[in-house]
């Protein structure tokens, strides 16, 4: 194996472990919407996920890590989505209305 073909496996292995904390913090907010009848937004979470993949795509594609513009702009969209939903969720499960 080369780097390149090191790097494309680290990035798509990277990227299910990272879907698989946002299937479980769906989950949770999935059985809380539930139990409490407070709307969660769970559905959204795929949101995050499908923009972490397009940037892991894109870097494994590409033989760079940094300075792709098509990269940064679905990590920041990945990243903003991300960081509402989980502010949403503490905020309704902390009762911070």
């Amino acid at each position: 194996m080369d780097s390149v073909s090191i790097h494309q496996f680290l990035t798509i292995f990277t990227w299910f472990g990272l879907t698989a904390l946002l299937f479980m913090l769906a989950l949770i907010a999935r059985k809380y919407e539930i139990l409490s009848g407070e709307r969660t937004y769970f559905q959204l979470y795929a949101l995050p996920a499908l923009a972490f993949a397009g940037a892991a795509i894109r870097q494994a594609q590409r033989d760079q890590i940094a300075g792709d513009p098509w990269n940064d702009v679905f990590l920041l969209i990945g990243g903003v989505v991300l960081a509402g939903l989980s502010l949403h969720l503490y905020r309704r499960m902390t009762s911070g209305n």
